[in-house]
């Protein structure tokens, strides 16, 4: 019983993680509503960076912030822009659980980028679970005609690809820069970014949202610190699958705020794209198990 202890709470901390993240997406959702996307992009990283600066002074992070890899991190900062925009443009429009059904699909792009970015192998089975997730992914869009083949699913489609290569370049920049450096310079980059982006564009911060915006602050924060430690202390197969809750989660926020649910092919496509992401985890930890006896 004690060695399943480290793999229990890693998964409690996976769930934590995936309402915090709910509650932030819900926030993006609701200022969305209000300002543009791209200023949503900078709202989201000048919310952020604050509590960033606060973690690394505490981690004594700040001495080693310059020597990082420059165009890993100006690459990284412009996908971050680019995914946080198209993905609140995308929320505007669809429910959480429309958007996070489509977002799924981010797992297997990225197993599918290793391959050529990375180099790693992935085997004929992991290929057809990577094609099973996007024909999950026709079901959800369902191109027959369905109103939801729109630009706000498309948007989210494409936060996702962002977010994949963004999760590919981070992993070739984590074996020479510290986390710290990764997470400090993506929140400045983005929220530099979104404000040029956004500056012609700016509409004042109304007072009844600087709440909103502190809470879109620490859920990313807290958020952030507890998939951090989900994957430290936990066996990444045993985890990960439960980062799919955070659909539980945006159904129970779409009805409590917006008396919405998710259709009957929305749902059959999430679960097709998360039966995929599953099998993939599943799939890779017996691979490694088995190169490392």
């Amino acid at each position: 019983m004690p060695s399943h202890h480290p793999n229990l709470r890693s998964i409690y901390a996976m769930l934590a993680a995936a309402g915090l993240f709910s509650l932030m997406d819900t926030a993006m959702k609701l200022l969305s509503a209000t300002y543009p996307a791209m200023q949503v992009t900078a709202l989201r990283a000048l919310s952020s960076l604050p509590l960033v600066c606060l973690y690394l002074l505490y981690r004594g992070a700040f001495r080693n912030l310059l020597k990082v890899r420059w165009p890993l991190h100006c690459l990284r900062g412009a996908l971050g822009v680019a995914m946080i925009t198209l993905f609140a443009y995308g929320l505007k429009r669809l429910s959480l659980a429309e958007a996070y059904s489509l977002f799924f699909i981010a797992p297997l792009l990225i197993t599918a980028l290793s391959v050529f970015v990375l180099k790693e192998r992935v085997d004929l089975a992991r290929w057809c679970a990577i094609a099973v997730g996007l024909g999950g992914v026709l079901v959800v869009l369902r191109p027959q005609g369905g109103e939801f083949l729109s630009l706000a699913g498309l948007a989210v489609l494409g936060a996702a690809a962002c977010y994949a290569v963004s999760a590919i370049t981070g992993r070739i920049l984590s074996r020479s820069d510290a986390s710290e450096s990764m997470v400090f310079w993506l929140m400045v980059m983005m929220a530099a970014g979104g404000v040029a982006l956004s500056w012609h564009e700016w509409v004042a911060i109304r007072r009844e949202d600087w709440l909103l915006l502190a809470g879109l602050s620490v859920s990313g924060f807290l958020g952030q610190l507890a998939i951090t430690e989900a994957f430290r202390s936990g066996k990444a197969s045993s985890v990960a699958p439960f980062e799919y809750s955070a659909l539980a989660w945006g159904m129970g926020l779409d009805w409590l705020l917006w008396r919405t649910l998710p259709d009957e092919y929305t749902m059959l496509g999430a679960a097709i794209i998360i039966a995929s992401g599953i099998y993939l985890v599943r799939r890779e930890a017996v691979h490694v198990e088995s190169e490392h006896p």
